[in-house]
């Protein structure tokens, strides 16, 4: 698999990737220079945003808005407008966190990351947005959550222990409700941590690897499929996207490298992309607890 930069806009933490088919376009952030991109392969046009604060992702909902999650918690994003408006923190005791990374299942239940900031205090969790304006949290607690993948059945969530380097699997009960998780990968050592996570359409597990120089992918059982290998080290999160899906774009990080690496890697921190044979699955919006 050849991998291309697409985009060398050198983000310093790139983040959340997410095609979206109504736009026909990847949506992705730079969670440290508070940015919202847009992306259109057909066009090749580029659109950016300025978030009042860190930026960890955007998705968008079946009303036809935009939410988006902010070191201060959920808001409502007006791309044409340019404004965020403030509607629910789930974390108000912890100003010291903010919101990661996130994903839809198919009921339309959005599934999001909370980590401290500085990487230091085990006070990550990784919530749902319930029915009404409410968070409802899981049991794990983690320094830097990601994810969560969805499986494209609905039927299981994978959170992302980054610096555990650990990749879980929690059954999803019919109300929304996690069961106790298992282990499903450990990333070894040497190898970088595990980032971002998504899923194809056969449910094989796609995983950036921050400081691994690439991305695997993992068979639901958690057997290694492929390692694809890039020209930057921090590689941060897997979107499949284009007409048919088979497109994997890559965002990455200039975070933590030093000028001399910057030297050795002048592609760090752009949007990378290469072909799959197995497509993604069509995002799914936001339906559920808006």
């Amino acid at each position: 698999m050849t991998v291309d930069c697409v985009w060398s806009l050198g983000a310093t933490l790139g983040e959340g990737p997410l095609w979206v088919p109504d736009d026909a376009a990847l949506w992705f952030v730079d969670i440290k220079q508070h940015h919202i991109h847009r992306f259109d392969p057909a066009s090749g046009s580029r659109g950016r945003w300025q978030a009042p604060d860190q930026v960890g992702w955007v998705q968008p909902t079946a009303d036809g808005r935009w939410l988006a999650g902010l070191k201060s918690g959920l808001h409502w994003f007006d791309p044409a407008a340019s404004t965020f408006t403030p509607w629910l923190d789930p974390e108000p005791d912890k100003p010291d966190n903010r919101l990661n990374d996130s994903v839809v299942d198919p009921q339309g239940r959005l599934w999001f990351g909370t980590m401290d900031d500085h990487e230091e205090a085990p006070s990550g969790r990784v919530y749902s947005l319930a029915d009404g304006p409410h968070a409802v949290p899981t049991d794990s607690t983690c320094r830097i959550t990601n994810g969560p993948a969805v499986s494209p059945d609905g039927r299981f969530l994978y959170p992302v222990d980054t610096l555990d380097r650990k990749i879980w699997r929690h059954e999803i009960g019919a109300d929304g409700a996690l069961a106790r998780g298992e282990l499903l990968i450990e990333i070894e050592d040497g190898a970088g941590h595990p980032d971002g996570a998504t899923c194809d359409s056969a449910g094989n597990i796609w995983i950036g690897l921050f400081g691994g120089w690439g991305a695997r992918c993992y068979a639901p059982d958690g057997t290694l499929l492929h390692h694809i290998d890039f020209p930057v080290s921090n590689v941060t999160k897997i979107a499949l996207g284009g007409p048919d899906l088979k497109t994997a774009y890559a965002t990455t990080a200039a975070k933590g490298l030093s000028e001399d690496e910057l030297a050795r890697q002048p592609l760090a921190g752009g949007l990378f992309a290469f072909t799959v044979e197995i497509p993604g699955v069509p995002a799914n919006p936001v339906r559920i607890g808006i």
